[in-house]
Parts: C-alpha cells; structure tokens; sequence
C-alpha cells in the first residue's frame, strides 16, 4: 500500500506500536470472527499468528539523527500465507483511503498485490534474503541479537514452529550472513530490540514461498522481521 502523510516525523511510540491495532483493525472490517480468533488464540490452536507486515517505510526521507522522518513516498506492506486471512487484508486494503497510524493519518496513494516468483520447482531451494525491518528474538525472556550465541538457534526454532503452524517441513540450513545495527522500539510501553539481517536458507520451496508473506521472529504482526 502506497502513502503519504502531512507529518513530517513519526514518534519513535509510532514507528511500530499501532501496527498490531491496524492490522486486526483490517481483518475485523471484513472478517470479526477470524479477527477475534486470531487476536485471542492464534491459528489453528498454534499460539502464532501467521500475519506479517511492516512500519511505514518513507523512500527519500531526510536523516536526521534520533527522528523517524518521514515524505510524500512512503509504504505499507501486508501480508499472510494463509489464503483466508490474506483474501480478507486484500479486500479490506483495496477499499481504505487512508489510515490511521497512531497520531498520525496516511493518505493511501495506491494499492497493489505483490507476488513473488517461486522460490524454486523441486523438493529443495536456496535463498537469500534480506529483512526491510529489524528481527526481534528473544532467549530466556531476553531479546538476543545476531552477534548473540543464541541467536541462530532462537531463529531455527521459530522457524520450525512457523513450519508446524502452516503443516510443511522446516528448512534444512539456515545461516545469518550480514547484520545491521541494534535497534530498539517501544510498543505498548515495553521495548522491543533486534536488528535487521541477510539470511540464507535452504528448505522446501512452498515453506520458504509462505514465509515471504509472514516474516522472520517473533513480532511479525508488529511490523517486524518483514522479508524485502
């Protein structure tokens, strides 16, 4: 979803903190009974919520240091690899006109399904992937880092319980191959720390297709983890 705001920043509270209230807010206008559901007890009787979105991303946006500054050419990506949920968020999304994004209201410009390629024809596929925002993990109640021992073990794990939720094999290797910067967001009065990463992984190929529409970690319907 393509938008624009009059604002010229968001509050850093702003950033991901409303994304989980517009994203059931979505879901519910078309669908209450799936919105309830997922909000109260997840998919399917797996506590995950197979939902993935990011926060407003603003393209030409001017740096400034310690603002989320924002411009007239910013972006919203949706996303689930559930065909019932996804079908509800495409309705929902192609009759908004505008959002509102905590204290600040986005002009919808545009709206537009995206569908990657296959990730391969085979029982294998070899990918590399970049994240558009940070992966929150965490390690015995402590959010961990790629430069963190636990890291790759904590996202193996979350991507076999993704694989349990949607019924297919779990990838065979996955690596961290780059990582940018600790970054740390506030939502609902708590913090959430991670970093976004370049992966590789190997794994069945409608596995790591479903996993383009949901994300990697933990978070995923608070904006994080959104694969590019």
């Amino acid at each position: 979803m393509d938008v624009e705001t009059d604002v010229p920043f968001l509050g850093w509270k702003d950033v991901h903190g409303p994304a989980r209230a517009v994203m059931y807010g979505l879901l519910g206008e078309q669908d209450p009974q799936l919105a309830r559901a997922l909000h109260d007890k997840g998919w399917q009787g797996h506590s995950l919520r197979p939902l993935g979105m990011t926060s407003p991303q603003f393209r030409g946006a001017p740096r400034k240091k310690g603002v989320y500054t924002t411009s007239r050419d910013g972006a919203i990506w949706f996303g689930s690899p559930v065909p019932q949920i996804a079908s509800a968020l495409i309705a929902a999304l192609a009759g908004r006109t505008d959002l509102v994004w905590g204290a600040a209201r986005l002009r919808v410009r545009g709206f537009a399904l995206d569908v990657p390629e296959p990730a391969a024809v085979g029982p294998d596929a070899s990918v590399e992937w970049e994240t558009r925002t940070p992966v929150v993990l965490k390690h015995e109640d402590r959010y961990v880092l790629p430069s963190d021992a636990p890291f790759l073990d904590c996202l193996r794990h979350n991507l076999v319980h993704k694989a349990d939720v949607l019924r297919l094999p779990a990838p065979q290797d996955v690596r961290v191959l780059e990582a940018g910067p600790r970054r740390r967001f506030t939502v609902r009065g708590a913090p959430r720390i991670g970093a976004k990463v370049r992966v590789g992984l190997v794994g069945d190929p409608r596995f790591l297709d479903a996993l383009r529409s949901w994300g990697l970690g933990l978070d995923t319907v608070q904006g994080f983890g959104w694969i590019r």
